[in-house]
């Protein structure tokens, strides 16, 4: 058709009243809107929290400027966890308190506003009464019913961009095993998928996101939960797991202090796992919360280096597989109230891993011991397929030959730069190295002047027991405890590795390691306890601790 003749056209629709708007769009899919939600970040311990109101978990009130600052991070959807249990009034109608309703709705119109995807679902509700579901289910299903029939009815005219997601990791206690799990399981979701398309208006069409047992990525909860879809023949439907990592590292525990080849392949396990199961037949993935255990306790409990290779690879893996990702925030990692992240250098590592990969290292550590002669130090690169460019000090770019020399993977730092770097008096990070690589965030490679920590005897109470402790410049990853016949004692009685910040935790400012309540619990009472502390310059140090009743005494071994 030429243009002339096509203009012509177009006109005598418009005089005909049949203007002519070109063939119809499709609407898009499930699996376009997932991806579309890259990345996303969770509203964690605000409406979920279960005490009186949306702060009684620590963290303020939400604000139209907060979801703002969120957005400004490059997020482009929220979950917003929701509690709704202390909400509700008594059966059989299961009220849910209307001013609670409402500030619900006034957060996701916020944020629907600021341009976000956003997910809400039914949370903490999950252990607190739906868990008892195997004992007592008609009045669980009852109670289940009446949220979403609620939540349903007051969303259901709301922006498309608004996610339902049935319940946050789903549990039930006293049931006779899994089969039992997934049938009640798949009863909440196939009663969810019911009540809000019965709704009508948007809710029709609305993307549903179920979980799976737990919201764990093990196979056969992934098997379960790709038979619902299937029986719920249903295209606007979204399956969701989480993932905090190889649970010994993910908090520090059992000797899981490193990001080695374990923890390496838990997490590619995960995600072929989910590639295999859920998206190769169609089925888009949200990964609704990811990060790391330990960080609930402290977000030092993992050491730095070791925590943003953990990242880097999470994000590669969740960009080849086209999973769509979620933070989670509890107020650890932004502060809310400052606008501005705790960890600037982990959430740059997070960041960038939505675009590409980074350059990493075995370590983010150099240890240079003050009390020994200065030498070489090699350093194996992680280079992720990319190039390695150069090193940094500053502004300053190093020289290639005298500062450092790269071999295929392998980084040699000369002992003429270390001894330049390390000739100030006293120990600690004397510098800071950045690695470029061809692509992605730099590495930072601190170069610490050390020698080996010094402990001293002490004396003192289970409730409040701390080791003096010259730490040198070394920093602690981790520390073993046996009795005198080789038996592991304390908590985890299956290792001898225990739990950091939960058994023991260092406290570098004060000079301190200090052994807590929780590990004397479970020392028994007479008997020497022998610890190894392990240092991540590779230095080891032993101590011996004797509990009788709730005094302890300290002493150094051997």
């Amino acid at each position: 058709m030429s243009r002339l003749l096509g203009r012509l056209l177009a006109f005598a629709l418009i005089l005909g009243g049949m203007a002519w708007a070109g063939p119809a769009q499709a609407a898009p899919t499930a699996a376009a809107i997932t991806k579309a939600m890259q990345p996303g970040w969770n509203l964690g311990n605000t409406l979920d929290a279960t005490g009186a109101d949306e702060t009684s978990w620590g963290n303020p009130r939400v604000t139209r400027e907060l979801l703002r600052g969120i957005r400004a991070q490059g997020f482009k959807s929220i979950r917003i966890p929701v509690t709704w249990g202390q909400h509700q009034g008594p059966a059989p109608d299961y009220t849910i308190d209307p001013a609670y309703l409402a500030r619900v709705q006034e957060v996701v119109g916020w944020a629907l506003d600021e341009g976000f995807y956003v997910m809400i679902n039914s949370h903490h509700d999950s252990w607190q009464w739906i868990a008892t579901m195997p004992t007592d289910h008609d009045n669980v299903l009852a109670r289940y019913n009446a949220i979403w029939t609620q939540v349903a009815g007051a969303f259901r005219d709301t922006s498309p961009r608004l996610l339902l997601e049935s319940v946050n990791e789903p549990q039930f206690w006293g049931s006779t095993g899994d089969t039992e799990n997934y049938a009640l399981l798949a009863e909440l979701n196939t009663s969810f998928h019911r009540i809000v398309r019965g709704t009508g208006g948007g809710n029709a069409k609305r993307l549903l996101v179920l979980p799976t047992l737990h919201t764990n990525a093990d196979q056969g909860r992934l098997d379960a939960l790709a038979g619902e879809f299937t029986a719920l023949n249903d295209p606007n439907l979204i399956a969701t797991v989480h993932y905090y990592g190889y649970w010994p590292f993910s908090v520090n525990v059992a000797g899981g202090y490193r990001f080695d080849a374990t923890a390496q392949q838990d997490l590619l396990g995960t995600f072929q796992r989910l590639r295999d199961s859920l998206i190769s037949k169609g089925i888009p993935v949200i990964l609704g919360e990811y990060g790391l255990l330990g960080f609930d306790r402290h977000t030092g409990t993992i050491e730095q280096g070791e925590k943003l290779k953990f990242f880097e690879l999470f994000g590669q893996q969740a960009r080849a597989s086209g999973v769509t990702t979620m933070l989670w925030d509890n107020g650890q990692h932004y502060d809310r109230t400052a606008g501005v992240w705790r960890d600037a250098e982990l959430f740059g590592q997070i960041s960038s891993s939505w675009r590409t990969r980074s350059g990493t290292a075995a370590s983010d550590l150099v240890f240079v011991r003050r009390s020994a002669p200065v030498t070489a130090q090699t350093i194996t690169l992680n280079l992720n397929g990319l190039g390695f460019t150069h090193v940094r000090l500053g502004e300053t770019t190093l020289r290639r030959g005298p500062d450092y020399q790269v071999s295929g993977d392998q980084l040699t730092l000369t002992a003429g730069l270390l001894q330049r770097l390390t000739r100030t008096e006293g120990y600690g990070v004397k510098a800071s190295l950045s690695l470029r690589f061809s692509r992605g965030v730099p590495w930072r490679l601190d170069v610490v002047s050390s020698d080996t920590p010094q402990l001293a005897a002490v004396t003192g109470e289970t409730s409040a027991f701390a080791i003096p402790t010259t730490f040198n410049g070394d920093r602690l990853a981790t520390m073993t405890a046996t009795y005198a016949d080789g038996s592991n004692a304390g908590p985890h009685g299956w290792t001898p590795y225990k739990e950091f910040d939960r058994a023991f935790a260092p406290d570098y400012p004060a000079g301190t390691i200090r052994l807590t309540p929780d590990f004397f619990a479970e020392v028994t009472d007479g008997a020497p306890v022998n610890l190894r502390f392990y240092l991540w310059s590779g230095e080891t140090v032993t101590y011996q601790v004797t509990r009788t009743g709730t005094a302890v005494s300290g002493t150094l071994a051997g």
